[in-house]
């Protein structure tokens, strides 16, 4: 199975999003931490110069400052790589955001396998787990260029600290221009009746498409949810694809305890559905420096991978 690409990597068409927004909103600041270039966002500080900020390499003071900036008025949007943006900025975002009740941003870029060349310290494989322990905090994942301009409009807009991570550098096309997705509500990318793969993010959900595009080679239809909102999440879409495919498979970026495996867990144990269900994910362990293809087979996230566990689930119903 073969994606389209976009004309523009997925930070640049965030850097439009908020500059679009910004010319509408003079509320909207954003803040760095000595990586515009890596981000994108050296375009919106070049249009907006009162209101973009480097922090420096100084992660958590740049939360404790955008909390200030939130309690003025303002909606900050701070940027790092996922491993110092969730990590590094724990208490800080629990104090300057959750606790005070802030209307903060965090992008956090390159999570789990997209750390690669950067090595393994760099890898966020916890973020998730980190940022949807706390009170309040959505989590979002995004997939591609038309979920991001979709979606970052209605973060922006609502009220809270909200966790994003972003695949910086891809132009994999998953999704048409112009498709409408919905903060807090999955996306079915693709029905079937035999099996539910419910992925997240820009490098999850092409591999269980490309997975269940092989499936179907072999007999077996997979549907493909696509849970870009990983809290809060959509408890409904969970419950349908389990009940009417009867076994359930997750796939994420990130490690499978915590993540978006552990919240679909949870939901099944609460509502009683017992089906067969399995996880796909870096299995408790920390990452390393190698290329992305290197990545996925390693540590089991590639489609190959996936179709064998769907295959296995399918097996036991």
């Amino acid at each position: 199975m073969e994606f389209d690409t976009s004309k523009i990597l997925l930070r640049e068409a965030v850097c439009e999003v908020l500059m679009e927004l910004a010319k509408e909103d003079p509320s909207i600041v954003v803040l760095d931490a000595d990586l515009m270039n890596a981000s994108g966002l050296s375009r919106f500080a070049k249009e907006f110069p009162g209101r973009a900020f480097n922090c420096g390499i100084q992660e958590s003071n740049m939360v404790g400052v955008a909390g200030g900036l939130s309690a003025m008025g303002y909606v900050p949007l701070v940027h790092s790589f996922a491993a110092f943006a969730a990590r590094r900025t724990t208490d800080q975002v629990f104090l300057a955001g959750v606790y005070g009740h802030h209307n903060l941003k965090i992008l956090g870029t390159d999570p789990g396998a997209c750390g690669t060349s950067n090595g393994g310290s760099h890898m966020a494989l916890e973020d998730i787990g980190i940022m949807r322990s706390m009170a309040g905090v959505t989590v979002v994942d995004f997939t591609d260029e038309a979920m991001v301009r979709s979606v970052l409009p209605q973060i922006m807009k609502t009220p809270g600290v909200c966790y994003i991570r972003l695949f910086r550098k891809t132009k994999r096309k998953v999704y048409p221009d112009g498709t409408q997705f919905t903060l807090g509500k999955a996306y079915t990318a693709r029905n079937g009746k035999d099996v539910a793969i419910l992925a997240e993010g820009a490098v999850m959900v092409p591999e269980a498409l490309k997975a269940a595009a092989l499936l179907e080679e072999q007999g077996i239809s997979a549907r493909v949810v696509d849970l870009f909102t990983i809290k809060p999440l959509d408890v409904q879409a969970v419950v349908k694809a389990a009940k009417e495919t009867g076994a359930v498979l997750t796939a994420e970026n990130h490690n499978i305890y915590n993540g978006l495996g552990s919240a679909v867990a949870e939901v099944l144990a609460e509502q009683g559905i017992g089906v067969p269900f399995a996880r796909v994910g870096f299995q408790d362990t920390v990452g390393e420096t190698a290329d992305m293809d290197y990545i996925m087979k390693k540590f089991g996230l590639d489609y190959q991978t996936i179709a064998a566990k769907a295959k296995e689930l399918v097996r036991l119903k």
